[in-house]
């Protein structure tokens, strides 16, 4: 096992490489997806995918990080701390689980510091059957003015009239209208998409290619930005169904929260990328959660996701407002302290062990 630290990276191909040498360096085969685009400093980009368990394996528990890009700094330290931890794989192993890691489910974001994908989409709101009418989210069309004022930082004009709103309507209806989803301004946030994206149709891919025969198939996503700093909210990642739930909550406790009951920090949300192993794993019995971790306030969330949206439009912007508007957008989604991060880690072990049980229960 290697310290805590040393499992995370500053950027996005550093993290990239210290996957790969962990894999290669226990022998695990690299299934390598890459992206049709360049990193930000020309890097290839790729979605990694490795597998620590037999191919035949009929329990199969899914380790994924970065589907939305930058929150990747998290999630990929869990996973290379995971691949140097003898015990947690002995343990899986031994119980007769096999483990597939995805590394940068949206590698685009991960390298460019967003968190959405080269075609400006939410990915875990792009999961939909396009050839059926898309969700209509008739809140974000109030708020979308609001969100990309015409400069950064915004004026006071804006200040007063986001402020407004969210004391008419409260904060809760402010993040359900700008995170729930939209399908009609593509250059605004939480984008879902008109088709399918390439994270989305090499993600189905990797299912297809890994878990055909699976029959009870477990998945953990790790995601950042949301709740108290450093607390991992486990939030049920599955189709609205009670029996899903009682089974999630068997695996990972009661603590389990869903969007759909309105237990969770997240709003209610459209085109789920937990849609996928339905439609690509039909034979498996399929349990989830995102783990959600806790980094800034909400506000201060929401402000620099407005930021980063606000810079794809403006790239005539001041180089040192670029830079600052990155680095907000970073420590929106990544605390890089020793502390923090070993509270990620542990609690994502334990969510991965917890897996591995209830997959035998």
């Amino acid at each position: 096992m290697i310290a805590i630290p040393q499992a995370f990276s500053a950027s996005y191909a550093e993290a990239r490489v210290k996957f790969l040498e962990a894999a290669a360096s226990l022998g695990l085969r690299i299934h390598s997806h890459l992206h049709p685009l360049k990193g930000r400093d020309g890097e290839t980009l790729a979605m990694d995918v490795v597998r620590d368990g037999p191919a035949d394996a009929d329990k199969l528990l899914i380790v994924s990080s970065a589907c939305h890009g930058v929150e990747g700094y998290c999630g990929s330290g869990v996973q290379v701390h995971a691949l140097f931890d003898a015990e947690w794989r002995e343990t899986a192993r031994s119980q007769g689980v096999a483990v597939l890691y995805i590394h940068a489910l949206n590698p685009h974001g991960f390298s460019h510091i967003r968190r959405v994908t080269h075609e400006n989409v939410d990915l875990n709101r792009n999961f939909h059957d396009f050839a059926q009418p898309l969700p209509v989210n008739t809140a974000y069309r109030e708020v979308q003015p609001l969100l990309l004022p015409e400069q950064w930082p915004p004026g006071p004009d804006n200040l007063a009239a986001t402020a407004a709103f969210i004391a008419a309507r409260g904060m809760p209806a402010y993040q359900a209208a700008v995170s729930g989803g939209q399908h009609e301004f593509p250059d605004g946030l939480f984008f879902g998409g008109t088709a399918p994206t390439w994270s989305n149709q090499t993600l189905r891919t990797v299912l297809r290619q890994h878990a055909p025969g699976v029959k009870r198939l477990g998945w953990i996503d790790l995601h950042t930005g949301l709740g108290p700093s450093g607390h991992g909210e486990r939030i049920f990642a599955a189709r609205d169904d009670a029996a899903t739930l009682a089974r999630a909550r068997a695996w990972w406790g009661d603590a389990v929260t869903s969007m759909y009951d309105g237990s969770s920090t997240s709003a209610r949300l459209t085109g789920l990328m937990c849609f996928a192993a339905y439609d690509e794993c039909p034979q498996a019995e399929y349990t989830a959660i995102a783990m959600e971790y806790g980094t800034r306030p909400l506000t201060e969330v929401m402000d620099a996701l407005r930021g980063d949206h606000w810079l794809h439009l403006h790239p005539e912007a001041p180089s040192a407002l670029a830079e600052q508007i990155k680095k907000t957008m970073l420590e929106a989604f990544y605390t890089d302290t020793d502390t923090w991060k070993g509270q990620i880690v542990s609690q994502a072990r334990q969510a991965m062990f917890e897996a591995v049980k209830g997959l035998n229960s």
